[in-house]
Order: structure tokens, then C-alpha cells, then sequence
């Protein structure tokens, strides 16, 4: 049924929590606002910088609106301690390399689209995962509306010359589900991310998965 797989970055090819939670709890220090524990990270994090940081000031600002200054101003602070070393205490998950060793042998394309900065993204995907593991491999780009548009899914789709019946769309927040959905691809929710079975059955995942090796049955491969 697929003959492609895109996967989310964050929570979905690997656990990057405790590095956006490290830079953004840096950036708050920097900006004189109280840090946040690493687990609220969880439902913080996942639909691009400007909303995360959004997010970050409701969560200190005690119920004071913040100014779209402060925001601006945290964003930046934030953007270059991330910038600065984008892997830190970055890892994949487990399992996640040999899955998608196997999704290639048995000849299924490969991407990801993700809403962190592009550059960043290529920077944890080269570090983690060999070279020619991904076929394609977006985050956000000017001119590429973030996630949920189906945009960008809707691109690699084009790239690949598949129809986006023929792509399984893996992730593990709403965003994700609704990406998918958007696209006209099916989807399949990483219940090792950062969000809730809950989460992903309310925003339409077709398939929901324990572990990363689960992917193959799912597209027909072996295991």
C-alpha cells in the first residue's frame, strides 16, 4: 500500500526534549524569567520556534500578557544558544536506525519534514543517522508554511512522483496527525514521542506504534 515513509523530527527519529528544554531554559535565565521543568517540554514543544516561545511566556509570565517585544527578544536569545551547538544531548531512538536500514533495503523512499529551523534539522539528521539514510530531509524553510499545511508533506510527495495515498506519514503530536491528514496520506502516531496515545487517536492516526520497528509491518516489510 505505501512505497514511502516521511517522519517527523522531534519525538518521532529522535528524543531532542532534553535539548530544547537545556537552550530554553538557558534562554529564560538570559531573559530574567524562571525556567520550566524539562517534562513540560512535552506539550511545549512542536509546532515551530514562534509558538514554542509563545508558549514559554504563558507558562512564567503568572498570568501577565507578555509584549510581542519580549517575545521577539526571547526568540532570538533562545535561536542562538540553539544555533550555537543544534545535537546537544541529541540521541536517536532505539531501534529507529535499523528500521530505517530496513525500510531502504526493501526499496521504500524515505524523508522528513520537520518545523525546526532547516539548517538545524540537517544538522541533527547528519549527526545522528549515516549519509543517504533520507532521501529528503526539510525543516522550516521562508516561503514553506509550517506544519500543519500540508505544503511541505505535499512537496516531498511531488519530489518522490507518488500520490500521497502511497506515503505513510509518522509523527507524534496532533500537529503530525493533521499533517497527514491535510496531505491525504495515512497516519501513524510514535507513541515513544512526547505526546499521548490520547493525543494522536483524537487527531486521526490510522496506526499507532510502541516502537520504531513497528514501522515495517506497516509497510510491508519484514519483522
Amino acid at each position: 500500500m505505501y512505497r514511502a515513509c516521511i517522519f517527523d523530527l522531534d519525538g518521532t527519529l529522535a528524543n531532542t526534549l532534553y535539548s530544547i528544554a537545556h537552550f530554553s531554559n538557558q534562554a529564560l535565565k538570559q531573559c530574567g524569567y524562571p525556567i520550566i521543568p524539562e517534562e513540560d517540554y512535552r506539550r511545549i514543544v512542536g509546532d515551530g520556534a514562534d509558538m514554542q516561545i509563545r508558549r514559554m511566556l504563558t507558562a512564567v509570565s503568572g498570568g501577565r500578557a507578555f509584549t510581542e517585544r519580549e517575545a521577539e527578544v526571547l526568540k532570538g536569545v533562545y535561536s542562538s544558544l540553539y544555533e550555537s551547538d543544534p545535537t546537544y544531548l541529541i540521541r536517536e531512538y532505539p531501534g529507529m536506525r535499523e528500521t530505517l536500514a530496513e525500510l531502504k533495503t526493501a526499496g521504500n523512499a524515505t524523508a522528513i519534514l520537520s518545523n525546526k529551523p532547516d539548517a538545524w534539522t540537517k544538522a541533527i539528521i547528519s549527526s545522528l543517522f549515516p549519509r543517504g539514510t533520507f532521501g529528503l530531509c526539510f525543516g522550516q524553510q521562508p516561503g514553506i508554511p509550517r506544519k500543519p499545511s500540508p505544503e511541505g508533506a505535499l512537496r516531498i510527495a511531488g519530489k518522490f512522483g507518488l500520490p500521497p495515498k502511497e506515503i505513510l506519514y509518522i509523527g507524534d503530536t496532533n500537529t503530525d496527525m493533521k499533517t497527514g491528514s491535510n496531505a491525504g496520506m495515512d497516519t501513524a502516531g510514535a507513541l515513544w514521542g512526547f505526546r499521548d496515545r490520547r493525543e494522536l487517536e483524537e487527531n486521526g492516526a490510522v496506526y499507532l506504534l510502541k516502537t520504531p520497528i513497528e514501522i515495517l509491518p506497516v509497510m510491508n516489510c519484514k519483522r
